[in-house]
């Protein structure tokens, strides 16, 4: 079996969690507080330059490799184990029925056989692995098995990006299921609640709709706060660079949230409607009842509101980490504050945890 990275599988810790974004690295470590408490160590992002990372793909390595070093450092955490994700669009899963009560070693050269039938590579060219889900659906005979497989190049990039930052890399998630993962621990839907996660990244927004916790949907827009970062470009002149950091400083010139940032809060708006539209034509459901807004973008003055207005369904800003204590040193407001863009890494720094 060629294995993901413990894809689906119990981590030791300490462990940190890194997301590697196009923006840049966000890290965070957990830790147990006891009584079911988690204790928010340490969080820490990390600018990456234009181009280092792009829809998922790591261009630069040096330039990556060398910013994983500056986040470890800044961060001041000892764990040497670190959990990474990769981009949902570089991974395919499938659910596949098999016989219960399978030996390891029978499950694992039946679940080869079968993922040759849904994977367009051929096997020495992947990174696999699975996890037993629980009994099939109407069938006690058989069970439920979760496949994942990655074009191997693509986890190996990011093992080598740890590894050259003297790290290992000990779990490969995917970038969605940590999102899940954190939405689920930070806000319970309850049970037969149909909600609506909207990650609005630099230049792509992924949609997940989720039902009793699994997610029955997901779609990827062309659609980010990198367009919001271009048009300050545009409008006042700025390098790019500046540009971004003055986007979220908010030192912008007067006329910015009329001119500039609300055409782009309309734009945002319109996106998720659409994603809204498609879900309820191309699924059974016709129904949402909450939206969450998770991403760099997602804290932008005014976002939520009108989003929740034009949808009319409750719209929110997930904020992964409601609920944990604060180590000594970490200020509330600013946790609160960067929360939503710490969604991703929150999940992969649970996954210390099993």
């Amino acid at each position: 079996m060629i294995n993901l990275g413990s894809l689906f599988g119990k981590s030791s810790p300490p462990l940190a969690g890194l997301d590697i974004s196009t923006s840049g690295l966000r890290l965070v470590e957990l830790a147990d507080a006891g009584k079911g408490v988690l204790r928010l160590e340490r969080h820490a992002f990390e600018a990456l330059p234009r181009g280092a990372v792009v829809d998922g793909n790591i261009e630069n390595f040096d330039q990556v490799a060398e910013a994983v070093r500056r986040i470890w450092k800044k961060s001041g955490t000892r764990a040497k184990n670190v959990a990474l994700g990769m981009p949902p669009a570089s991974v395919i899963t499938k659910k596949i029925i098999l016989p219960a009560g399978m030996a390891e070693d029978q499950l694992e050269v039946q679940v080869e056989s079968e993922a040759s039938q849904y994977i367009p590579f051929a096997l020495d060219e992947v990174s696999l692995d699975f996890d037993v889900v629980g009994p099939a659906p109407n069938s006690p005979d058989d069970m439920e098995v979760m496949l994942a497989a990655a074009r191997r190049e693509k986890v190996e990039d990011r093992v080598a990006i740890a590894e050259a930052a003297g790290l290992t890399a000990t779990v490969m998630d995917i970038e969605s299921y940590a999102a899940r993962a954190a939405l689920e621990r930070a806000a319970p839907a309850g049970k037969d609640k149909i909600v609506a996660l909207f990650q609005i990244g630099a230049g792509i927004t992924h949609v997940s709709m989720l039902h009793n916790g699994d997610t029955v949907y997901e779609k990827e827009q062309a659609f980010g706060g990198n367009t919001l970062t271009q048009e300050i470009v545009r409008s006042y002149g700025l390098a790019y660079e500046e540009a971004e950091t003055r986007k979220k400083s908010g030192d912008l010139p007067e006329n910015f949230r009329a001119d500039v940032l609300t055409p782009f809060l309309e734009s945002a708006a319109l996106e998720v409607t659409r994603a809204i539209q498609f879900f309820f034509t191309s699924t059974p459901y016709t129904r949402i009842d909450q939206i969450w807004l998770a991403g760099g973008s997602a804290p932008l003055p005014g976002l939520v509101e009108l989003i929740g207005g034009r949808t009319r369904i409750p719209t929110a800003q997930v904020t992964p980490f409601d609920g944990m204590l604060l180590a000594p040193g970490l200020r509330e407001a600013q946790v609160r504050a960067d929360g939503a863009s710490y969604l991703v890494a929150c999940g992969l720094g649970l996954r210390r945890f099993g």
